[in-house]
């Protein structure tokens, strides 16, 4: 069973033959570092899980980086805004590392619910989990110090405290690198 599989088991409970029907419609894929899974202002025709690797969202906001999300392995990637509703591209989509990716096209996308009978049921809960997803972590800029976000991010990510550049983590948390350097400084010593 694939990382894909494995997921997709476990998160949606799906049945073997829906699961051939969904897993047969996404391809390997590679994405080298550096290289851009989708730049703001293009379409974003993909959607795609990571199986290994980080990928960084980020856009570019007053003449600054700003990065969303650091995706590692087990998630999916794509700019949700342009692949749902056909409108250019708000994140850059960029491989921090090398990265294998299972990936599926929008037209195989669109097969899917008329390949699987529930899946409109399905892409509402994985819709809603992502939702989800964003809301604590807005909950968290809102109600957490800058220390208990580092915090939280190092007891869920650490493999990303060695493998990330820095300010993309500190970016991400919504805090300068100077105060990451003195949090990860003071947590160090």
């Amino acid at each position: 069973m694939t990382e894909l599989q494995k997921y997709i088991t476990s998160y949606f409970g799906i049945s073997n033959q829906n699961m051939d029907k969904i897993t047969s419609l996404f391809t390997e894929s590679e994405l080298k570092k550096g290289d851009y899974f989708t730049k703001s202002g293009q379409y974003c025709e993909k959607l795609s899980f990571v199986r290994s690797g980080f990928i960084r969202i980020f856009a570019n906001a007053n003449d600054k980086e700003v990065t969303q999300w650091i995706s590692t392995k087990g998630y999916f990637i794509t700019d949700l805004y342009s692949f749902t509703f056909k409108q250019r591209a708000k994140w850059n989509i960029q491989a921090l590392t090398d990265c294998e990716l299972y990936t599926i096209d929008k037209e195989n996308y669109v097969l899917l619910n008329n390949l699987v009978p529930n899946w409109a049921e399905i892409e509402k809960q994985f819709i809603a989990g992502c939702f989800i997803q964003l809301e604590d972590r807005v909950f968290n800029h809102l109600s957490l110090s800058a220390e208990e976000r580092y915090d939280k991010l190092f007891e869920n990510s650490k493999e990303l405290f060695n493998q990330v550049p820095l300010q993309y983590l500190a970016s991400m948390l919504g805090m300068s690198p100077e105060t990451f350097s003195r949090i990860r400084n003071k947590k160090i010593s």
